[in-house]
């Protein structure tokens, strides 16, 4: 990070006051390139624009690629902070290693968001929820149509404002015929293929009214993730206990970094039982026939904490207790903004 070379733009964007997730980005972003003999470049901040690759690069070709997904906020004393960021880097490294791409030192990366996030900090909105997305993103860029271990690789961030991934609660759409990750493989990674091969089967979800996919696995029906966030059922278990569980990191489970604080938070506040443990849709069609569930949500980054209000499922239309004021999503959703924003203090925030 001592060594960026900041190249600023000389042509600013104009900043609008309402966009769609993902379609606005900031004026800067951040690169370095990396190449077996010499390691690691030297960082450059350099105003946004295309990324020149070689027609044959691996990333097009073979999916060698990875990206994270975090948030800057605006604090009501209008100092900014990151949200644990020191999870999306070790996710990232993580993934990196299991697309044998690059190490790289994850305070150093962090480093270099920061200052990214200080040049551009007028784009972090200034009042309401809305934040800056951040996408920092690692990609093999070998010139060769071998699949094999990448010899060139480029990291590179970029930003975009970020308002409400979801307006309304969710609909999901379940069916074990499509499969979102299995044992074995990269479904505990943030790649790419993980996504894009989700949208044939989110298509199909449209035409059942649904706007996201519940994943399945297994001849159980085992509940794994809702389209792109991390599932949570709180329910009265099949004992009579008071129960937050969630389904366990097998390694078809992304860890994300907000699912993780929901435990944290659940465990701190020491009200009922908190487990990660496999759910299916056989124990939720129980629940909801004896009327033991109290809710079902779901987590992400993107859409920070989103209630759950119908299934499809096995040509069925099931619909799931509503959500008030005193769900717990939503006394989740609150403490977790009141960090993010600085109204409670936290270990968790890293102010820029």
């Amino acid at each position: 990070a001592a060594d960026l070379v900041v190249q600023l733009s000389t042509s600013l964007k104009t900043k609008p006051d309402v966009v769609d997730f993902g379609t606005v980005f900031t004026d800067h972003m951040l690169t370095v390139e990396w190449n077996a003999n010499d390691g690691w470049q030297t960082p450059l901040i350099r105003p946004f624009g295309d990324l020149s690759l070689h027609p044959a690069c691996s990333a097009l070709h073979y999916a060698v690629e990875l990206f994270e997904g975090l948030k800057v906020y605006r604090g009501d004393d209008k100092r900014l902070r990151l949200f644990r960021p020191l999870l999306n880097m070790e996710r990232m490294s993580k993934s990196a290693e299991r697309a044998c791409l690059p190490a790289f030192d994850q305070s150093e990366l962090l480093g270099c968001i920061k200052r990214l996030i200080e040049i551009d900090q007028d784009w972090v909105p200034h009042l309401g929820p809305a934040c800056l997305y951040i996408r920092p993103t690692l990609i093999g860029t070998e010139p060769s149509l071998g699949v094999k271990k990448p010899n060139r690789a480029l990291l590179y961030v970029i930003m975009c404002q970020a308002g409400s991934y979801f307006n309304t609660e969710l609909s999901l759409w379940a069916d074990p015929k499509y499969t979102r990750a299995w044992k074995g493989g990269t479904g505990d990674c943030k790649m790419g293929g993980n996504y894009g091969g989700t949208l044939f089967a989110q298509l199909e979800a449209g035409s059942y009214g649904c706007q996201q996919v519940l994943w399945l696995y297994g001849e159980d029906h085992q509940i794994t993730e809702g389209g792109t966030m991390n599932i949570f059922l709180h329910w009265i278990n099949e004992d009579g206990d008071e129960e937050l569980a969630t389904p366990p990191l097998d390694g078809t489970i992304l860890p994300g970094v907000t699912r993780q604080s929901i435990l944290d938070l659940a465990r701190k506040w020491d009200e009922f039982k908190v487990l990660e443990r496999y759910l299916t849709m056989g124990q939720l069609c129980s629940a909801l026939k004896q009327q033991r569930l109290k809710e079902m949500f779901g987590s992400g980054t993107a859409c920070r904490v989103c209630h759950i209000g119908s299934i499809v499922y096995e040509e069925k239309n099931l619909q799931l207790p509503n959500q008030d004021k005193h769900s717990l999503s939503s006394r989740i959703a609150t403490e977790l903004t009141d960090i993010q924003h600085g109204r409670s203090p936290s270990d968790w925030t890293y102010l820029v």
